[in-house]
C-alpha cells in the first residue's frame, strides 16, 4: 500500500506531519477538531497529492529550455510564457505585488498575518527557477504518470530504449506504491525545477486555505539558472527577503549548504586554412589542436570519474573548422585554491598544445560563475536548524550534502541574502530518464509550510541569542 501523506496545517504550535493512512480514512476529506486555543485545519492527503501533481504536469509540459548563446534575459520565449502563467496563478491565490520584471523575474508577496508584520521577524523568501536544460529531443514534453508504481524497471513509452533501471536508480525501489512521474523518454522531464515551483505554489495555496500566524513571505521565480545567469538581473539587496531558501534540490531530505566554486573556460585554437590540394607546408589545422587538448585533460578528473568532494574540468562543446576551433569547459571545485589550480591547468595545456604545432595560436578566456555559499551560510546556523526541524516534522530525515553543482542561492548568498537549498524530490535530472515520486513532492510541500510556521519562533530564538537586528523594510523589491 502506498504511503499516504497527511498534511496538517494548523495553529503555530502544531506541525505539518505525515502519517500512514488507509484509503478509507483519506477519503474523509477535511476535518476540524479543537486543539489548544483554536481549530486545526487538515488537508486530506489525496487533496495535496492531486494539487501538486496537477500543477507539476501542467508546468512540465511547457518548454522553458534556456539558451546559453542568447544575450538577453530571459533567453527563451517559453520562460516568458511560463512567468506570465505563474503571475496569473499567484494573483488567483490572493498574493500581493504579483508581477514579472522586463527580464523575466516573477515576484510576489504573501503578507504577514495580523499581528505578525514586523515584530523583528526577518522576511523569509523562497526561490525556484523557470528554465530547464535543453530538452535532448525535439519535443513536445509529454509527462507520464506511472500510477502506484509496483516495482521493477520503468520502460518509457515514447522511446522504449529509455529505461529507468532499478539497479541504476536504487531509490526507485523505495517508492513502491507511489505515483512516479517521468517524461515519455523523448525529452527530459524538467523536474529541475518545475517540481520546486509546483511545491511552492501548492504550499502557498495551503497557507491561504488553512492559515496560521506567520510573517511576510517573498516569492521569486528566476529565469536562466541553468545558463548560470539566474542572478544577473536580480537585485538581492533590494529584495525584501533577508533570508531565503531555494527549492531546487534533488532526493528526498537533501539540504545543501555548500556548492562548488565554479568558472567557465573558453579555449580557442587559431590555425591557418587553405585548399587541401595545396596545403603542404601551409595549412595549420586547428581541429588537431582541439583534439590534442581534449586528450590531454586528465582522465581521472572528468566528472564521470569523480564523486564526493572531488572537482573536475568538463568540456561540453566543440565548435569550429580548420581555421579556428573553440572548446568550452566548466571548471568546478569546492575550494577556491582548487578552482584556481584547474584554471591554471587549462591555460597551461592550451599553451603547450599550441606551441607543439608550428603556426598554431591559443587564446584562453575564463569567467567566474559562482562561489561556494558555505562560508556565508555557516554564519547563520539557525537557517539549517529551521530547515532540519521543518523536515523532521514532515516525517523526513534531513541529509546535509554539498551540491555537486550550483544554485541561484550561491550567488544570492553573496548578494547579502543567505540562501541554502532544499530538496524537491527530483531524481536523475538533466536526463531523459529523469523521474520524481509524487509522495516526495508532498513531503516537500509539508516542509515548506513547516518552515513558514516555525520561522517566527526561529527568528525569536536567534534574536535572543544575538540581540535583535532590524528587519528590512516590508514590501520591497
Amino acid at each position: 500500500m502506498a504511503l499516504l501523506l497527511k498534511l496538517t496545517f494548523c495553529l503555530c504550535l502544531i506541525p505539518v506531519t505525515w502519517a500512514m493512512a488507509s484509503p478509507a480514512k483519506a477519503r474523509g476529506g477535511c476535518s476540524r477538531r479543537p486543539v489548544g486555543a483554536g481549530p486545526v485545519a487538515t488537508a486530506a492527503p489525496e487533496v495535496v497529492h492531486r494539487k501538486v501533481l496537477d500543477r507539476f504536469l501542467r508546468y512540465a509540459a511547457i518548454d522553458t529550455a534556456s539558451d546559453s548563446e542568447a544575450k538577453v534575459l530571459p533567453t527563451s520565449e517559453g520562460q516568458r510564457r511560463f512567468a506570465d502563467l505563474l503571475v496569473g496563478e499567484l494573483q488567483g491565490l490572493g498574493l500581493d505585488h504579483c508581477g514579472v520584471s522586463p527580464n523575466g523575474y516573477v515576484f510576489a508577496t504573501l503578507p504577514a498575518t495580523p499581528g505578525f508584520n514586523g515584530k523583528g521577524i526577518p522576511v523569509l523568501g523562497f526561490i525556484c527557477h523557470l528554465d530547464t536544460v535543453p530538452l535532448l529531443g525535439p519535443g513536445p514534453i509529454r509527462p507520464v504518470v506511472h500510477r502506484r508504481y509496483g516495482g521493477g524497471d520503468l520502460v518509457l513509452p515514447g522511446d522504449r530504449s529509455q529505461v529507468i533501471r532499478v539497479k541504476e536508480h536504487r531509490r526507485l525501489a523505495e517508492k513502491i506504491g507511489s505515483d512516479i512521474v517521468t517524461s515519455d523518454g523523448t525529452t527530459i522531464l524538467g523536474a529541475d525545477d518545475k517540481a520546486g515551483i509546483a511545491e511552492v505554489m501548492t504550499a502557498l495555496e495551503m497557507l491561504r486555505e488553512h492559515p496560521f500566524p506567520h510573517g511576510q513571505i517573498e516569492i521569486a521565480f528566476t529565469p536562466d539558472e541553468e545558463t548560470g545567469r539566474g542572478m544577473d538581473g536580480f537585485d538581492g539587496k533590494g529584495w525584501a527577503a533577508r533570508f531565503a531558501y531555494t527549492v531546487d534540490g534533488e532526493q528526498l531530505g537533501e539540504m545543501n549548504d555548500e556548492t562548488f566554486n565554479a568558472a567557465s573556460a573558453k579555449v580557442t585554437f587559431y590555425g591557418r586554412n587553405c585548399h587541401p590540394g595545396s596545403a603542404k607546408g601551409v595549412m595549420v589545422n586547428a581541429l588537431y589542436a582541439a583534439a590534442r587538448f581534449l586528450e590531454a585533460l586528465p582522465a581521472d578528473q572528468r566528472p564521470e570519474a569523480v564523486d564526493g568532494r572531488a572537482g573536475y574540468q568538463h568540456p561540453y562543446s566543440v565548435n569550429g573548422e580548420e581555421e579556428a576551433v573553440t572548446v568550452q569547459l566548466i571548471l568546478r571545485d569546492f575550494s577556491l585554491d582548487g578552482l584556481k589550480a584547474r584554471q591554471k591547468l587549462v591555460r597551461a595545456l592550451a599553451t603547450r598544445i599550441a606551441r607543439g604545432l608550428p603556426g598554431m595560436r591559443a587564446e584562453v578566456g575564463i569567467t567566474e560563475s559562482y562561489r561556494n555559499m558555505k562560508p556565508v551560510i555557516d554564519r547563520h546556523p539557525f537557517l539549517i536548524a529551521a530547515a532540519e526541524q521543518a523536515m523532521r516534522e514532515a516525517g523526513v530525515t534531513p541529509v546535509r550534502v554539498p551540491i555537486r553543482g550550483g544554485t541561484d542561492g550561491a550567488r544570492l548568498s553573496y548578494q547579502g541574502v543567505p540562501c541554502p537549498n532544499l530538496f524537491s524530490g527530483a531524481e536523475n535530472v538533466h536526463a531523459r530518464t529523469e523521474w520524481i515520486a509524487v509522495d516526495d513532492m508532498v513531503r516537500a510541500v509539508a516542509t515548506i509550510v513547516n518552515l513558514v510556521r516555525i520561522w517566527p519562533e526561529q527568528a525569536a530564538a536567534r534574536a535572543s541569542r544575538k540581540g535583535a537586528t532590524p528587519a528590512r523594510k516590508s514590501g520591497g523589491r
